[in-house]
């Protein structure tokens, strides 16, 4: 049964991506490059807490306010110059702020400069597969050369879920109170809707009102980036047609669990005789809902699979297809080392691999014959 065409938009481009399987559910000119103002700031707050999972940064480092941070238009967290301020208290400047404050004297205590710290997040960007992403700063004030796109947004909003999720619930925070200055999050769908728990707002002139929005509803996330819509309220009522038609016509099923046994194919020449075979990710896919759809699975190995294996070796692939349809093909991989086993006994399969494909041989023959 088709589903419903997508929603209209304000927006000038758009992303609905299912954040389990990452395959996108609906776009609207993903790829277009176009100025992404505060999201930017995700990038920074990524590259922040990677530092601080790496052990190069601690939430408490103490940072130094410089004169050119206190200086930066735009957004503020109202930081002071020369004030002393703790990392963990920038990052939730820039989360719920927006501060551009914040974002430069974070930037420039990790890599020394604003020009430093932005090649850091371009060599990020190419590590995370952004094809359209370029920054020049960590603000995300205009820049001829500082751009991004809907599809790279939502790619690095599923990043941030997936590898970060110690500090994704900063996202989520709808006030913070600095200097006796109290802000709201921008993200208007804190407030109204209870499933939404994240990401970032951002708006210039020529970005236009931007948003990237993740919610988790029955335990199935979403993510949204919208970039381009034509005012804040529209941001966020673009937002919410794109979650409302995602949950409504879609579905998302796990079909293998990582490093989780699918089969145990023969193993030749090993200590073992069979050999534990799996996917390394998780295989999950996001269709139209149809209460009717019947998914098969099919499994294919190299012939023979000889020892020695190790661990993560591709050793064939899996294949989900509905009727004779292929919907997606992953590798199968070892999901154990297997040493060689001792002399007689890869002798002896030498052997039985030998007669094994001289039967082979006589069988193909005699088909191609009659």
């Amino acid at each position: 049964m088709p589903i419903p065409s997508p929603p209209q938009l304000s927006a000038k481009s758009w992303v609905l991506m299912d954040a389990a399987s990452g395959d996108v559910i609906t776009s609207h000119e993903p790829q277009k490059r176009l100025p992404p103002a505060s999201l930017t700031k995700l990038m920074t707050v990524y590259l922040a807490t990677t530092e601080i999972q790496g052990g190069r940064l601690k939430p408490d480092d103490r940072v130094v306010v410089s004169e050119h941070a206190w200086r930066t238009q735009g957004s503020r967290m109202f930081l002071d110059p020369r004030s002393n301020v703790s990392v963990h208290d920038l990052l939730r400047g820039i989360v719920i702020d927006s501060g551009n404050d914040a974002s430069v004297a974070l930037a420039e205590h990790i890599a020394g400069s604003e020009d430093v710290f932005a090649g850091m997040m371009n060599v990020t960007a190419k590590r995370l597969g952004l094809q359209n992403t370029h920054f020049m700063n960590p603000t995300g004030l205009p820049d001829p050369e500082h751009y991004s796109s809907a599809m790279d947004m939502a790619t690095l909003a599923r990043a941030i879920i997936n590898d970060e999720s110690d500090y994704y619930a900063l996202y989520k925070e709808k006030y913070l109170t600095w200097n006796g200055i109290r802000q709201p999050n921008r993200n208007l769908l804190l407030w109204r809707d209870k499933s939404v728990d994240g990401l970032k707002t951002g708006h210039t002139e020529a970005a236009g009102f931007c948003m990237v929005t993740s919610a988790i509803r029955n335990g199935r996330r979403l993510i949204t980036a919208v970039l381009g819509s034509s005012s804040m309220e529209n941001r966020a009522a673009d937002t919410q047609k794109l979650l409302t038609y995602g949950y409504r016509f879609s579905e998302t099923r796990t079909y293998a669990k990582a490093a989780h046994e699918l089969a145990r194919p023969q193993l030749w020449k090993g200590e073992e005789h069979t050999l534990p075979v799996g996917v390394l990710d998780n295989l999950s896919l996001t269709l139209p809902k149809n209460g009717f759809r019947h998914v098969q699975t099919r499994m294919q190995f190299e012939e023979p699979i000889v020892a020695p294996v190790t661990k993560g070796d591709i050793v064939g692939k899996l294949t989900l297809l509905e009727g004779d349809h292929a919907l997606v093909t992953r590798p199968l991989v070892a999901l154990e080392t297997e040493a060689a086993g001792p002399w007689w006994w890869r002798a002896w399969d030498t052997v039985k691999l030998f007669i094994q494909n001289l039967c082979k041989d006589a069988f193909d023959a005699q088909s191609s014959t009659t």
